[in-house]
């Protein structure tokens, strides 16, 4: 099957909910691949005409505000024993050095930390939570968590959407292997800048002094 006659047998809603779904679950804490999804579903909409990339975007921010807002509770909710907790079940995304780094990042830049955070992977994991547990006001809470979702979400969306365009040409040349060549493309880009930024975290963090308790 050629790959654009595949690509038009995916259902638009079930790509619209499967970003939300993704992205939203991934914001209120819980390590999932969000951008990885997010990506590959902006270069379909590029090359299935039923996927609206404004819709897309559209539920990929609404999936990140929902998601982090709803991390936000849980973390105020359940405090620093909820910390600890996610680092048992998840030691690799919530070892007590992430969540330092993390805590530091809060300290240091707070609303902006939040904006920005949404486009580092462990900082979109954490945003939410983290944000609760230290009693950042909510409504500068869901300033920054709704800017930061919508440029992110929206930014990504657009940018991945219009270089499948361009790429359309070129994609339908080939079959399977167009597509995953495409993907694999966008995913070592992506790698490639997530590790830039956590070897720059690790660099800062080594630099910063140790946190201090929120009630401090």
């Amino acid at each position: 099957m050629h790959v654009q006659e595949w690509l038009d047998t995916v259902p638009a809603g079930a790509v619209y909910a499967m970003v939300a779904l993704v992205i939203g679950l991934e914001s209120l804490g819980i390590p999932l691949p969000g951008e990885i999804v997010l990506v590959s579903a902006a270069l379909l909409s590029s090359q299935h005409g039923g996927i609206n990339p404004v819709v897309l975007g559209a539920c990929a921010s609404a999936g990140a505000v929902i998601g982090d807002s709803i991390g936000y509770a849980i973390g105020r909710k359940g405090g620093r024993p909820l910390l600890a907790w996610l680092g048992k079940k998840f030691p690799r995304h919530f070892s007590e050095g992430h969540v330092a780094t993390a805590e530091r990042s809060f300290q240091k830049w707070g609303m902006w930390a939040v904006f920005f955070g949404r486009f580092v992977a462990l900082l979109r994991i954490f945003a939410g939570p983290l944000a609760g547990v230290l009693h950042m006001p909510y409504w500068k809470f869901l300033t920054a968590n709704f800017l930061g979702g919508v440029v992110w979400a929206g930014g990504t969306t657009a940018v991945i959407y219009y270089v499948g365009v361009v790429a359309e040409s070129w994609l339908k040349k080939f079959s399977w292997l167009g597509l995953v060549a495409a993907l694999l493309i966008g995913l070592a880009s992506m790698l490639v800048v997530k590790r830039k930024a956590k070897k720059a975290q690790a660099q800062g963090a080594q630099q910063e002094p140790e946190p201090v308790g929120a009630g401090e």
